[in-house]
């Protein structure tokens, strides 16, 4: 799967049973879950032991966990709960139909476009680890690292970015509706201001 070598692939299913039982959910966070989730399969565990990588100084191994959902909009925070219980570093493949995606969890969830299953891959780029989980991160956010950030600033930088956009087009939206003059001049200075930050961002 993912077009990685088979010396990585294994087949444990994670019963949802399980990690409700260990962390204890109360039963509006399970019924959450399985709204949005009917299956979770660990695929392949790539470690230094399974592939010719050294290990990293923080990751020694990740797993790559498919998970079969129940609908295509499903609600994000059931696999950010899945991604902060779990104490392993996971790139989840989040299959509906054939159609399927890659996701990730640094700092906030960060998803690949959806695709047929069969055409997903990743590739390990990197000289341990570290570097491969890096540059997965980068692969599925499609991030372009800018001069002097870090990863993690760069993620930062985005999601900011992003709620910045989604707010600008809710005014705008908000604005075209208005019918009071005072109150429209006051949403299209908050459009520019917005705007502003969005540009200096």
């Amino acid at each position: 799967m993912l077009g990685l070598p088979k010396t990585t692939e294994i087949n444990h299913q994670l019963a949802k049973k399980t990690i409700y039982a260990k962390f204890q959910l109360n039963n509006a966070t399970k019924e959450k879950v399985d709204a949005d989730i009917a299956k979770i399969t660990l695929v392949n565990e790539v470690s230094a032991a399974k592939i010719n990588l050294a290990a990293g100084n923080n990751i020694n191994a990740f797993f790559v966990a498919l998970v079969q959902l129940k609908k295509i909009n499903f609600n994000e925070t059931s696999l950010i709960l899945l991604s902060k219980l779990i104490p392993q570093n996971i790139l989840f493949i989040l299959q509906y139909a054939q159609q399927a995606k890659l996701a990730i969890f640094q700092h906030k969830l960060i998803q690949s476009d959806w695709q047929p299953k069969k055409d997903l891959r990743i590739e390990l780029k990197g000289v341990n680890l570290d570097n491969v989980w890096h540059n997965l991160i980068q692969q599925i956010g499609k991030f372009n690292i800018e001069q002097g950030n870090s990863l993690e600033q760069q993620i930062i930088i985005a999601d900011k970015r992003q709620k910045l956009i989604l707010n600008i087009a809710r005014l705008e939206k908000q604005a075209r509706k208005e019918l009071q003059p005072k109150k429209a001049f006051e949403l299209v200075q908050k459009i520019n201001q917005l705007k502003q930050e969005l540009k200096d961002s």
